[in-house]
């Protein structure tokens, strides 16, 4: 091994890399009108000078429950509403995915986000899953 890998690999052992970010669905449409649509939102956030690999893979993979479908059920970096600037290289990803529903009820939109946040030091790959409920009234 390089002494570089294993200075990573010890870095990553010692750092919490939750402590580097913070997952957000603020935004996501908690109730959706009969034929009207919803929004689902999902905001990686980076904290203290860390920020998510655009060069890394980063995959959400997206399902509805009950009466809720999101129009994509894959996400990719690309797929971010936020994209790189001269003034912001790593932009937080945000994604923004249409919701339909079909009849009433309680339902839910899962998901399963894959993706490597980064220090100057190390890269970290993090698997979440949650569940945002969304109510079809």
């Amino acid at each position: 091994m390089t002494g570089a890998l294993v200075a990573s690999l010890a870095l990553g052992a010692e750092l919490d890399p939750t402590s580097l970010y913070k997952l957000s669905t603020e935004g996501t449409t908690a109730r959706v009108a009969p034929g009207k649509p919803g929004t689902f939102v999902l905001e990686i956030q980076s904290l203290k000078g860390a920020h998510v690999s655009d060069e890394a893979p980063l995959r959400i993979q997206l399902s509805g429950s009950g009466p809720v479908t999101p129009a994509k059920t894959q996400l990719v970096y690309g797929d971010s509403v936020r994209k790189p600037s001269a003034t912001v290289k790593y932009p937080d990803p945000r994604f923004e995915v249409p919701l339909s529903v079909s009849g009433k009820g309680a339902g839910a939109v899962e998901a399963k986000v894959t993706f490597f946040i980064c220090t100057a030091d190390a890269c970290l790959r993090q698997q979440k899953t949650l569940s945002v409920p969304v109510t079809a009234e």
